[in-house]
Parts: C-alpha cells; structure tokens; sequence
C-alpha cells in the first residue's frame, strides 16, 4: 500500500449543513463521512504486526506500547516482546528486570511495569482470559477509556466507542473545523453515530490513518482539542533520570545511592526524591545502601 496522499479538500456540504443546523448528523451524511474514510484507507491503509492477529494478549501488548510512541518505534519492539512473553503467564512469571531489560528503548517505563501487573491479574484472577468489557479492563493497571476501547474493538470485535490522538484528530477536522477548545465529550456522540457496527476493527484502524495522514497536513491541528498539552522538554527531566537510573540497574544489576549521584551528575536530594517515587511504584528495591530493580 502506498504510505503517503494528500487530501487538500475544503470541508464538506453536508459537514457545513450540519454545523449550521444544529440538528444532528443524518443516516446520509453518516454514510458519505464513512465512504471518504474507507476510500482513503482502502488506497493508503497502513500495514503493522498488531493489526495481523486478534490474539488479545498480543493486541493489549501493542496498545500499551502505542501508548505516546510513535507506530515506528513500537514496530522495532514488538515482536521482540512477544517473542520473548508469547502469553499473559509468561509475562506476568518472568523478573521486572527481564521485562524492563526488553522494553528498553520504548521510554515510559511506568507502561512496562503496569503491563506486567495486568498480566498478573490476568493469570492469578481470569485463568489467563483477559477480559472482553471495557469497563473490567479499565480495572487493570495503566488501561484508561482509549486502551480499553481499541482493546476490546481490535482483539473482540466489539462495537465500542471511543476517541484517541488520531481518532480525534478525524472529528474535529470534519466536523468542528472553525471552533478551539473541543472536548471529548462533544465527539463522542459522533464516533457513536459513524461508527461502523458490523465491522469496528477495521473502522477504527481506517478512522486513525486517516487522522494520521491529517497530522501531517495540518501540523497544529491537535491545538483546537481541549485535551492538548505541550510535552515538557525532555533533557533534564525527572522523566530523563528516572529512566538513566533503570538503565544504570540494568546495566550494572546494582548501584548505591551515591554512586547514582556520581553517575546522573545531579544533586543528592533530587535523586533521592526520585528514587522514592520509583522505590513506591515498585520498580526498585533497597537493602541498606544498594538499589536493585524490584
């Protein structure tokens, strides 16, 4: 499939008719916003490993890790991944440092950490099931209202709705084009009534190409959402620490606190409030002096 297409179209008649009458969007223009989507991803669809299999514990793997990742790097670590954790009790038997010691690269250890505790609830409390209702799977760490809903409409078919980054993107370019400060709630009604109800999986991934294909059009659309926040830098970061303090572990399996000081260049009492916050998440252990992944 072709990776790239622009779109330069000004906004529909029947999307303007429907801004100015306030009066809800017809089976008519349901049908025509869903035949640009499908047409466009009928052309340009994007192929990835996730989107091959309905295995849920592989989809819930993808998810997390498409979590503030870009599709390219989550491609590199995927199959890594679940290669390595083919299954729910592989993942939740094996050692936090085995699992951070794979992810590595991806950033935002935290989605590390809560996948391995799914997985141990999804073992020890659904005999390695993972559940199909969103509203069970919003109940297992590091699953908000986004992951539960492509989880359950990419591993079981199931006609859920719901709005991520690219999902949203779709919405507000169609259908609040001239207006700031879009809440999710205001969309919402309308993933709902364009939803494609015989097949969402491919409905949804069809609506996320597309928003991808708008973002690199229109590179400052994602302001007009009343979600939108600014990522702070990343350099010098308490983010950027964390993660060179998981990375020392990793490498050297042991580290005392002074030596992390020496190693991070930064003060003591920030490193120790770091190393607090890690140590209550449960990513590291301490016996007197020395630090260890938990």
């Amino acid at each position: 499939m072709k990776k790239n297409a622009k779109n330069r179209d000004s906004q529909p008649e029947w999307v303007t008719s429907f801004l100015n009458a306030q009066e809800g969007l017809t089976n008519d223009a349901t049908r025509k916003f869903q035949k640009i989507i499908y047409s466009y991803y009928k052309k340009y669809g994007r192929t990835f490993p996730w989107r091959e299999t309905t295995n849920p514990y592989h989809i819930l793997v993808s998810e997390f890790m498409l979590q503030q990742t870009q599709t390219e790097r989550v491609t590199q670590k995927y199959e890594q991944f679940v290669t390595t954790f083919p299954d729910f009790h592989s993942l939740a038997s094996a050692s936090l440092q085995k699992v951070l010691g794979v992810w590595s690269g991806l950033g935002y250890n935290r989605r590390a950490l809560n996948l391995k505790k799914t997985a141990e609830i999804v073992v020890t409390q659904y005999s390695s099931v993972l559940p199909s209702s969103p509203d069970v799977l919003m109940t297992l760490p590091g699953i908000g209202k986004a992951t539960a809903g492509a989880v359950a409409a990419f591993a079981f078919g199931s006609p859920v709705a719901f709005v991520e980054t690219n999902i949203r993107t779709v919405f507000i370019y169609f259908f609040f084009r001239g207006k700031n400060d879009v809440n999710d709630k205001e969309i919402l009604p309308l993933v709902e009534k364009t939803l494609d109800y015989t097949n969402p999986r491919e409905w949804y991934y069809a609506l996320m190409d597309y928003g991808v294909m708008l973002k690199k059009q229109y590179r400052n659309f994602g302001k007009k959402s009343a979600h939108y926040t600014k990522q702070a830098p990343f350099k010098g970061s308490d983010r950027q620490i964390r993660g060179m303090i998981l990375k020392t572990l990793l490498e050297r399996a042991c580290v005392t606190e002074p030596e992390l000081v020496k190693i991070l260049c930064a003060t003591p009492g920030r490193v120790r409030e770091i190393l607090a916050q890690l140590e209550k998440e449960g990513f590291i252990s301490r016996e007197g002096t020395v630090i260890t992944i938990a």
